[in-house]
């Protein structure tokens, strides 16, 4: 009876919609399908296939409502791509130039030189060819990122896609770019510290006491004050004046009780760090038929399966010694099919964080099959890489691609 009093509850919440007979008319008419899941490439294995295909239970394109096919490419819609997940790459790239003789000599096996000659190798299995070395001039270091890693892939048909999942653009769709500025203070003689370490490294000839004693002089010698605070402020510059605890004396606590000043910090904001965005997305789903009712349950099915750590082995239990990373998202607003002509692009995701409400409606109703009347579907998505001034070079005026990242 409890449960009958759900199904009534759930027919007659949906009757108001005008849900009821359409959903139980499809429901009927796939009785006989009523266990029977959409053939994935996984089954291929069962008919003779590839068994190297991987394993997924759901289709590979996935839309929702179901009006929202191939054939009928109108209005705005998100479109979420799988991809396998690509790890950042940190390589270098070079060239090789011919070494030449910097002065006349002979070499442990007899080769003379003069100075200007081109340098042979002596020994080994390449003796007597020219000798190279990395022109310096064209060493750089190469670093790509996830996102970028996955755009190259993409860019030379090497991507490696899972699934596609086409939904309604969701509510309150909006982006947000933050940059990360913080204080910083240098005082004059911290100013004058570093210059002194530049001298150091540019002139190692130099011996730092002579640098110490002319960084002392040079400041305390620029200030009105009288020998007395300038013994202090030498005391505390060198690190030699100690208080009775044994602990340094602040450089501003020495010129404060001496003069009444103060050191002037140089305060400013400076440039810090770049930030990852963050895309939260709520999608409703109230399915409608039998086949919109699957289809959610493979949509939320292969998000979760997508977002979830591999352990790389069969075995039982909590795998080897590492685990693989998730698989990735590359989310798109399409209008009529097409990239939108005015909302924000991403740069590749991952999904960091999914909550399904079951309740949507307040409290749970189901059809007569089990499948909830109202489903809320929360997704967190965050940037792989951070977004750069380089990343808007592919745009120009009036190109109809949005406002950018």
């Amino acid at each position: 009876m409890f449960q009958g009093g759900y199904s009534n509850f759930a027919a007659k919440r949906a009757a108001r919609h005008g849900k009821t007979k359409q959903y139980k008319e499809s429901l009927n008419n796939q009785k006989v399908n009523d266990n029977k899941e959409p053939e994935t490439k996984n089954d291929k294995k069962k008919n003779g296939g590839s068994s190297k295909e991987r394993h997924m239970p759901h289709p590979k394109q996935m839309v929702y409502p179901a009006a929202r096919g191939p054939n009928e490419l109108t209005g705005d819609t998100l479109l979420i791509k799988c991809l396998e997940y690509m790890p950042p790459q940190t390589t270098s790239s070079y060239e090789y130039t011919l070494q030449y003789a910097n002065k006349k000599g002979v070499t442990e096996n007899g080769i003379k030189y003069n100075e200007g000659d081109l340098k042979r190798i002596d020994k080994g299995k390449n003796a007597g060819k020219l000798s190279t070395k990395i022109a310096p001039s064209t060493f750089k270091m190469v670093n790509q990122g996830a996102s970028d890693r996955l755009s190259g892939a993409t860019l030379n048909g090497k991507e490696k896609s899972i699934f596609y999942v086409e939904l309604p653009i969701p509510q309150d769709v909006n982006d947000s770019n933050t940059i990360t500025w913080g204080d910083d203070s240098l005082n004059i003689l911290q100013l004058a510290g570093l210059a002194a370490a530049q001298k150091i490294v540019e002139d190692p000839g130099q011996a730092f006491d002579e640098v110490k004693n002319l960084l002392t002089e040079g400041i305390t010698g620029g200030l009105s004050i009288g020998d007395d605070t300038k013994a202090a402020i030498t005391a505390a510059i060198s690190g030699k004046a100690i208080d009775p605890t044994g602990q340094n004396v602040s450089m501003n606590s020495a010129i404060g009780r001496a003069t009444g000043m103060t050191l002037n910090s140089n305060l400013e904001l400076l440039f810090d760090s770049v930030n990852l965005r963050t895309f939260p997305f709520t999608i409703n789903f109230s399915p409608r038929t039998r086949a919109e009712a699957m289809t959610v349950k493979h949509i939320i099915r292969a998000f979760k399966s997508a977002m979830a750590a591999k352990k790389g082995t069969s075995d039982a239990g909590q795998g080897g010694a590492f685990l693989r990373a998730p698989d990735v998202f590359q989310l798109r607003y399409l209008h009529r099919g097409k990239d939108h002509p005015f909302l924000n692009s991403f740069k590749h995701c991952a999904l960091t964080g999914m909550q399904v409400n079951y309740t949507g409606a307040g409290t749970f109703a189901s059809y007569s099959d089990g499948t909830p009347v109202n489903i809320k579907m929360s997704l967190t998505f965050k940037e792989l890489n951070p977004i750069y001034f380089e990343d808007y070079e592919g745009f120009t005026a009036n190109d109809g691609m949005g406002v950018g990242f």
